[in-house]
């Protein structure tokens, strides 16, 4: 709902005049801002290519879910911690997603936009930021779903709680195009 009204924001400032007195008539002060693509672009890719580990990790979660109840049968070996990688990695992209994207506020800040700059820049450090904290909330959910094995919780429950943590990463994913898409295009 956040970004619903943010967006609903967004379009109407965008286009709606405001009063100015001195002409005595209504008019746009929406200046677009010039965003850093190239890093966003690659910020994209980043978190594109986290969800493709997180991923990963959630099918391998399910088998060890589905190999759980052979595990004690003498002779069979089976490792449950398969998907640990896949989780760290998709840690460590999120962390760098987040890295590049404070990596573009820099680039803005260096060209003298920032937050109060004009209307359009608000909106990109607002949109981009809230877009962030969640991001943030799915890290903590994945140190969570990783923390499982050291909290030896069962492989059917470390499948449920990263298969609820992919659902809200790969939503963040698909939000995180919305949102560059909102900017990029809706310049």
């Amino acid at each position: 709902m956040i970004f619903v009204s943010l967006t609903t924001a967004y379009v109407v400032r965008k286009a709606g005049p405001v009063w100015d007195p001195a002409r005595n008539d209504y008019v746009s002060n929406w200046v677009p801002t010039t965003l850093p693509v190239a890093t966003l672009l690659v910020n994209t890719f980043v978190l594109l290519l986290s969800s493709l580990t997180l991923e990963m990790a959630r099918r391998r979660a399910a088998e060890d879910a589905v190999l759980a109840p052979i595990a004690n049968i003498p002779g069979i070996r089976i490792s449950e911690n398969r998907s640990l990688p896949w989780l760290w990695a998709t840690i460590v992209l999120g962390l760098t997603f987040l890295g590049g994207q404070y990596l573009a506020w820099h680039q803005l800040r260096l060209s003298h936009i920032d937050i109060e700059t004009n209307v359009s820049s608000s909106f990109f450090f607002i949109l981009t930021g809230v877009h962030a904290v969640h991001l943030m909330g799915g890290i903590l959910a994945l140190l969570y779903a990783g923390m499982t094995y050291w909290l030896h919780r069962p492989p059917e429950t470390r499948r449920i709680v990263i298969d609820v943590t992919a659902w809200y990463w790969h939503f963040m994913g698909v939000l995180w195009i919305y949102v560059f898409g909102l900017l990029y295009f809706g310049r």
